[in-house]
């Protein structure tokens, strides 16, 4: 027998023990979600019920079962036997049964991910899309509309608007291959991950008898993150539990952060309202972070406009309050983490303890330049890293080529991006430039190839005359480069922001040269590699995304960028729904942080390239999630950071014309011993 009481918490035993009807747990961060389940999967079988009566719904496979391996090693290996997977693992179950009664074979084939986007370009190449004048949407995007429009139960039109709104003119055609895939789908007896949902959904609401019998089969459902589920998943979730009402819905309406995914908020929000005397559990003892950073927590989503009311507390000892760093720029910013990282290790706090959390991937571009230089190793999570990324080798070729005229690879890779020319004409021009040692010189009928290829000679020859700082080089290419950007990226006003990053790092050198060596001889996973066959017993520091990080824990956790424009975003500033969802995300970031937490805005003369937003003061505010309520004076310890000093340089005329200095002592005698050194 499992002493219950004395293994849990008492809102956690108040949870386990509640059984009969419609539950809502709103477990905060750090509160002990999964111990509820796992030990309510205990309960439930301990006091008679059958496994195979039990349902418990999550998001992966893996968390499904660690939660009943758990329960096993709690009670016994009878809790092996409850169903528990994920949503479309269930629907695949249930169809491959009753899949005849929606209009499909039951021996039907499944897409992933990879498989769906080259059926969608199969359907647009059938259409003729492959061939229109203008830029059409690629398979990717394709498949991403059409599954955001069903996930979210939205049309085509919206998820444009929100999301590509430079693919608005396609419209209709969007609606065709979706209209054409569903039925080309469905001639071939195939499914895509939407349609497990759809088609379930489906069953469940048209035919009567197989819900009764479902529900009778599963007379205890549980579902884990119901923040995160879309409307066609939490529908399902109440149609299966509509006759016994015996289900307990888990999840923090705080940390609902995935719409972008057509994750719902309101299903949390609404469930009581679905179920009318749902009883509703807080958990609201932390056992992850210091009672400061809590304080910081519990402010800041207290200013939410729709939420459960709840109050995080811990027993856990410490008095730090989270550190707020008004950085006078994005490299003061960079330059204070990494001193801050190599002091904690000093201190005893391993790399693998602390982790950097941004709002989007490119937000620690100039972060990884500096790390690198340090040679403080890193794992990227939720966005490639800035040097690997192709739009920044793009950029970067053209600077190569002006440093160093003979750069195949370089010309190659310039060449390919151009709008007419293919590796045959490429391997033509790069053989007048190099080998037959024309130069820029190339024959008229080459140039007649592509208007591309005419422009970016001219630009060379122009530059390549002039002694231009590399990131005034930059912007001059950026102007060649970004028609070209467009057509190749259908994300292309993201990639613009690595751009202008790439732009402001290289506006801390002066020479072409020393801005590409520090580019190629040092770039993120190089140093990731050097440093660890280095020091083989050292772990990485994480960079995140926010996104990326929900579930994981630091002892120490740098939040960056914490500005207007950036958290939240400036693709939210306009809609208040978007807005409340960001403040959500500040607070999941906040509260990943045990013991330290440090709050970084820098300084910013422009908002970046990509931001829509021109209004240049508003990125220089610190984010309204700590001013609202005067957070940031009640809870937070705030300290400025000046600029980076800058090096004199000498100047080599001067030390040209001087006399050479004598030495002597021990700088003879070492200039003496390595003489014959190669």
């Amino acid at each position: 027998m499992i002493d219950y009481k004395k293994e849990l918490n008492t809102a956690q035993f108040a949870a386990v023990e509640s059984t009969g009807g419609p539950h809502l747990v709103i477990a905060g961060a750090g509160s002990g979600k999964t111990r509820v389940l796992t030990y309510r999967v205990a309960y439930l079988v301990e006091n008679g019920v059958k496994p195979e009566e039990i349902l418990l719904l999550t998001f992966t496979r893996k968390a499904a079962e660690e939660m009943l391996r758990r329960a096993s090693l709690l009670l016994d290996e009878r809790c092996n036997h409850v169903s528990g997977g994920t949503f479309h693992s269930f629907a695949n179950m249930v169809l491959r049964k009753y899949a005849q009664l929606v209009g499909i074979s039951n021996s039907f084939t499944i897409l992933d991910q990879s498989d769906a986007e080259d059926t969608v370009n199969l359907v647009r190449t059938q259409l003729g899309f492959h061939k229109t004048d203008k830029r059409f949407p690629r398979k990717s995007a394709l498949l991403e509309l059409i599954s955001k429009s069903i996930n979210k139960s939205d049309d085509i039109e919206s998820i444009l608007y929100d999301e590509y709104p430079h693919f608005m003119e396609w419209s209709d055609e969007v609606k065709k291959i979706r209209d054409e895939y569903k039925k080309y789908k469905h001639l071939k007896s195939m499914l895509d991950y939407d349609d497990l949902l759809v088609y379930l959904k489906n069953l469940l609401t048209t035919h009567e008898d197989v819900r009764l019998t479902l529900a009778r089969k599963y007379k205890y459902i549980m579902v884990d993150e119901y923040q995160d589920t879309n409307k066609l998943q939490a529908y399902i979730s109440c149609l299966l539990a509509s006759e016994h009402k015996n289900i307990m819905v888990v999840g923090d309406d705080a940390q609902s952060i995935y719409s972008f995914r057509g994750a719902n908020f309101k299903n949390i929000i609404d469930f009581p309202k679905i179920f009318p005397g749902a009883k509703i559990i807080a958990l609201e003892e932390n056992y992850r972070s210091t009672q400061p950073i809590l304080d910081l927590t519990n402010a800041v989503i207290r200013q939410a406009r729709d939420k459960f009311d709840k109050n995080l507390f811990t027993r856990k000892r410490g008095d730090k309050a989270p550190i707020f760093i008004d950085a006078e720029d994005e490299h003061a910013q960079s330059r204070f983490i990494a001193d801050k990282i190599l002091e904690l290790r000093e201190e005893g706090v391993e790399l693998s303890e602390m982790a950097v959390l941004f709002r989007s991937g490119w937000h620690s571009n100039d972060l990884e330049v500096e790390l690198s230089s340090r040679n403080i190793p890193f794992t990227k999570y939720g966005g490639q890293k800035f040097v690997e990324a192709a739009h920044i080798k793009d950029i970067t070729a053209y600077l190569r080529i002006i440093y160093n005229l003979s750069d195949e690879v370089s010309w190659y890779r310039a060449l390919l991006l151009m709008r007419g020319i293919g590796p045959k004409t490429a391997e033509a021009v790069i053989q007048q430039i190099l080998t037959q040692k024309k130069g820029l010189g190339v024959e008229e009928k080459l140039l007649h190839k592509s208007q591309d290829l005419r422009q970016l000679l001219g630009l060379f020859a122009k530059v390549g005359s002039e002694n231009i700082k590399p990131a005034e080089l930059i912007e001059i290419f950026l102007g060649y480069y970004q028609p070209l950007l467009k057509d190749k990226y259908d994300d292309f006003p993201k990639r613009l922001n690595d751009l202008d990053s790439l732009m402001r790092i290289a506006a801390r050198y002066r020479s072409l040269e020393s801005f590409l060596s520090d580019m190629a001889l040092d770039p993120p996973e190089r140093s990731i590699v050097a440093a660890g066959s280095r020091d083989n017993d050292d772990s990485r520091l994480t960079l995140s995304t926010i996104h990326s990080a929900k579930g994981l824990e630091w002892n120490t956790v740098f939040m960056i960028y914490v500005a207007e424009g950036y958290m939240p975003s400036y693709l939210s500033l306009e809609n208040e729904d978007e807005i409340e969802e960001e403040r959500r995300l500040f607070y999941v970031a906040a509260t990943r942080a045990k013991e330290n937490l440090f709050l970084l805005k820098p300084h910013l003369d422009r908002p970046m390239r990509g931001m829509m937003n021109e209004n240049r003061q508003v990125f220089t505010q610190v984010s309204r999630f700590l001013e609202e309520g005067k957070i940031l004076d009640r809870f937070v310890d705030v300290h400025e950071l000046g600029p980076l000093d800058a090096l004199d340089d000498l100047d080599v005329e001067d030390i040209l014309g001087r006399k050479p200095q004598a030495r002597g002592g021990f700088f003879e005698e070492m200039r003496e011993y390595f003489n014959d050194a190669p």
